[in-house]
């Protein structure tokens, strides 16, 4: 298993940035906004923070008033998904709400086509575009499934665990990025786009209101992209101890052990179980604290050294530049 869903890839961004530069918009002004340095885009290895990508595809809508960023070949105005959300928080179950949000997008656009099925085992969401050349990065289909995946989910407050994921186009460059966004068998190749889970799942009541839907969508797109409730239980408490009140050097195994009430011998074999340990956990949240702090905050690079348990700057250096390929000082800069 990988933790590696607290940063984006920057193919993302760079998609967002083309197919706005193709709409003749300024490439300059989005990336000011999501306070993304453009030179970032020509590096392949670099990632950024989930909130930067949220930032920069809020601007894009804005800017553009096109939900489908300039992906699609037709435009849907800012504000769709909001009324189609607003209708699916009231639907009974999770079949209600896949079947709303077909019958909505089939009537109100002819980007792409949705097909919702189901029988005794097993529950398919497909899709397929109209007009694919205009999605040359294929970013449009990578996070209309993650939506449709991820705000049924938030809907039922319950995770969808898939089955498989189908990409009508060959495996892409960026497909590693597919195990953080659908951890399940990927597919490439296929006749449509979509995803397959459970149908004992369609039965998940709605759990959410108009008032938890208010919340939830200004903070969108931000909540599709962090899977922070997805992670396995024991892994999503370690996160959350290495993270939490700024101590993330002074934590360590048999302390967070103890805080959990267990012997670092049942820790250890319950990581082991999802798949995980400890050390790999650690160097994710550190590669991740990291990021976040030399794009939010203004701290020297040997603070942020200290402030993630290593002895000195140079061994951070190091270290960051192995996960991203390039060193602090470059991406500060």
């Amino acid at each position: 298993m990988s933790f590696e869903n607290q940063t984006v890839s920057v193919h993302y961004a760079r998609a967002v940035a083309d197919a706005a530069r193709s709409g003749g918009y300024s490439v300059e002004a989005l990336m000011r906004a999501a306070a993304i340095n453009e030179n970032l885009l020509e590096s392949d290895d670099m990632r950024i923070t989930p909130e930067q990508l949220a930032y920069l595809m809020r601007a894009a809508w804005q800017l553009e008033d096109d939900e489908f960023l300039g992906m699609a070949g037709v435009k849907s105005r800012h504000g769709v998904f909001t009324l189609m959300a607003k209708q699916a928080v009231h639907c009974k179950n999770l079949r209600g709400v896949y079947r709303h949000l077909s019958r909505f997008y089939n009537l109100c656009t002819t980007a792409f086509e949705l097909n919702f099925s189901y029988d005794d085992r097993q529950a398919r969401l497909s899709m397929k575009l109209s007009q694919p050349e205009y999605d040359k990065h294929h970013m449009l289909i990578d996070f209309l499934l993650l939506l449709w995946h991820r705000f049924p989910a938030w809907l039922v407050g319950n995770r969808i665990p898939l089955e498989g994921v189908y990409f009508d186009f060959p495996k892409p460059p960026h497909a590693a990025e597919y195990r953080l966004l659908f951890p399940c068998p990927a597919h490439y190749d296929q006749e449509v786009s979509g995803f397959t889970f459970s149908s004992e799942l369609l039965t998940l009541p709605v759990v959410q209101t108009q008032e938890t839907l208010k919340a939830h969508l200004r903070r969108a797109p931000l909540d599709w992209f962090k899977r922070q409730n997805f992670y396995p239980t024991y892994t999503r408490k370690i996160l959350d101890a290495l993270t939490s009140d700024e101590r993330f050097e002074n934590w360590q195994f048999e302390e967070i052990a103890a805080s959990m009430a267990m012997t670092t011998r049942t820790l250890r074999r319950k990581l082991t179980e999802e798949k995980t340990s400890f050390q790999e956990i650690k160097n994710i949240a550190r590669r991740d604290t990291a990021i976040h702090l030399l794009s939010q905050k203004n701290l020297p690079i040997a603070s942020i050294a200290h402030q993630l348990g290593y002895s000195d700057a140079p061994s951070f250096s190091r270290a960051f530049k192995e996960w991203t390929g390039v060193t602090p000082k470059s991406y500060k800069r």
